[in-house]
């Protein structure tokens, strides 16, 4: 794994082993190699360790789009860009790099980590938003199978909706991926704005039904927070 990768797996592992209690499933849907999309709600700035952990514990590694701000910071960022984190640069004229590079991610046959929401739910009780097109963008141009994964806990870690930081031992987390979103309906149309809208709603949907699985709740429709439309279409959003 190189230096850097194996120094991450020291340092973000053992907490997690020593301060969590996890229930992982699906893992046999993670490809055990080739390129790959996961498609992850996002419930917590805390979030992404647990993900890691379980993606890296299912055979691969976690390579995540997060925001672009976290990798200029001093000892983060640096260390970010060396395990092969991907940056996102929402709303600025580089905003089509990160699709860039996910894309040459997965022609090297490497699993790409997205958060469709392109932020934590706004949901009041952390239910799926709406996602942006990226995801959907970089799925029909790559044809890589797209894995809907649904997790639950962290939000108990840190709730970004109350702000309120939970200190409880041995919090359980929740990780489960479900089987490849079917896209074949959508392999051959143009990218049209209606044809990514469907291919996101329908990988939301999935993450979605996931949850409700995990929660032993029914579901709701995707939560959209005022009139949320991708401004940007070719900017796979995500943050970590």
């Amino acid at each position: 794994m190189g230096f850097w990768r194996r120094a991450a797996v020291s340092v973000v592992k053992p907490p997690l082993l020593a301060f969590t209690r996890r229930t992982w499933r699906g893992m046999e849907h993670i490809p055990a190699s080739g390129g790959a999309i996961l498609a992850v709600n996002h419930i917590s700035h805390a979030d992404p360790f647990g993900l890691a952990h379980y993606v890296y514990d299912a055979g691969r590694w976690p390579q995540l789009l997060g925001k672009a701000s976290l990798f200029h910071l001093k000892v983060i960022g640096p260390w970010l860009k060396a395990v092969g984190q991907i940056p996102v640069y929402r709303g600025t004229a580089d905003a089509s790099k990160s699709l860039s590079a996910a894309e040459a991610a997965i022609d090297r046959g490497e699993i790409v980590i997205i958060y469709p929401e392109g932020t934590v739910s706004k949901e009041p009780s952390h239910w799926p938003m709406r996602g942006k097109t990226g995801v959907a963008r970089l799925a029909l141009i790559t044809g890589a199978p797209v894995i809907p994964i649904a997790q639950w806990g962290a939000q108990k870690m840190f709730d970004p909706l109350t702000k309120k930081v939970g200190l409880r031992f041995r919090n359980h987390l929740s990780v489960v991926a479900g089987p490849p979103v079917d896209l074949s309906p959508w392999r051959d149309k143009p990218l049209t704005a209606t044809v990514l809208q469907e291919v996101t709603d329908e990988i939301m949907y999935a993450i979605r039904d996931l949850l409700a699985e995990i929660r032993g709740e029914e579901a709701p429709e995707l939560y959209s927070p005022g009139s949320r439309h991708d401004t940007n279409p070719d900017s796979p959003e995500g943050s970590a």
